[in-house]
């Protein structure tokens, strides 16, 4: 295959690269490093420092190059920075990619994988998995922006033949160490607990312990970032072989409180873990848990790393070796 890939120099489409190319695809990359780093671009990807509404670049580029795909994973994630600054996230999450989406077609590339959220779903007030059929509910303008894309694909479905991927909540590193989340400000659990395991900081904050959970904190449904990859890799498969546009869950189907997280990486680490409670954040939802039946009676796609144990080495081991390369 020969993909087009935005955001490859980003946490997810780095990983999703390399995969790709692990596995003898062609991969292009477009990103304009604003919140990517440039260390994470796979050696065997060739590399376009643009941004994704460049009609002119990406033009010559798609015409040029016969992809078979576009895989669109660049955006804003910061769910508290959505909203205190709404208007960027929709500029760029939402109207940038529908301007991107435009380009593609323009020049015969109608394939898209877009890279959704589970925070689309919002508060559901249900015991239940969440299923692709819930009724959405976004609480932060993050999810809206990505609802809002979502709508535009489905809204045009006569012109495109896209896969939605929802995402639940991605963490852990590459287990060659090749790539994992490199992030002047990240709000991910795992990333913030991994860098108070290796020293990088002092604690770690959990935000909200009064939810009506077993224990007080929100839960998640946490996937490996590298078996969110191999996702990518069947749904391609899938496109190509002239299956029809659909949307998907990624997870693994149960999820842990951040309570059990932490308790996790005492178990494995040291019972030194120092955290505090603090109030909850605003857009932030008490619990999303995939339900996964169709995406594995669709995709021919088995979780390898299915183990909360193993995301949590993955993404402390990452850690240690920037603090290597920095030291």
């Amino acid at each position: 295959m020969n993909i087009l890939l935005t955001g490859g120099a980003g946490y997810i489409g780095s990983h999703v690269a390399l995969s790709l190319i692990d596995k003898g695809n062609k991969v292009h990359i477009i990103d304009n490093l604003s919140t990517g780093n440039i260390k994470l671009i796979p050696k065997n990807a060739s590399f376009t420092n643009c941004n994704i509404n460049d009609e002119k670049q990406i033009a010559q580029i798609v015409k040029t190059n016969n992809f078979d795909i576009l895989m669109h994973f660049a955006g804003y994630v910061q769910v508290e920075e959505s909203v205190e600054n709404p208007d960027k996230y929709f500029e760029n999450n939402t109207n940038n990619s529908i301007t991107l989406f435009e380009i593609c077609k323009n020049n015969d590339l109608n394939n898209i994988i877009f890279s959704s959220t589970a925070a689309a779903y919002g508060e559901l007030n249900t015991d239940n998995l969440i299923n692709e059929n819930a009724i959405l509910d976004p609480q932060n303008p993050y999810a809206k922006s990505k609802i809002k894309t979502e709508n535009y694909l489905i809204n045009n479905i006569n012109e495109f033949n896209y896969i939605i991927l929802r995402y639940f909540n991605v963490a852990g590193a590459d287990t060659k160490m090749r790539a994992g989340q490199i992030s002047k400000q990240s709000t991910h659990l795992i990333k913030i607990l991994s860098e108070v395991i290796v020293g990088k900081k002092d604690l770690i904050e959990i935000f909200g312990n009064d939810y009506s959970t077993k224990d007080g904190t929100a839960i998640r449904d946490y996937i490996h970032v590298s078996d969110l990859a191999n996702i990518h890799i069947e749904t391609a498969k899938y496109l190509l072989n002239n299956n029809e546009s659909n949307i998907f869950n990624c997870g693994y189907g149960k999820g842990y409180s951040v309570q059990e997280v932490i308790d996790c990486a005492k178990k494995l680490y040291t019972n030194e873990i120092n955290f505090k409670y603090s109030n909850r954040r605003k857009g932030d939802v008490e619990k999303l848990i995939a339900e996964t039946s169709k995406i594995k009676s669709h995709l021919n796609w088995k979780p390898e790393f299915d183990n909360l144990e193993i995301i949590l080495k993955s993404s402390v081991d990452w850690e240690r070796k920037l603090n290597e390369k920095n030291s």
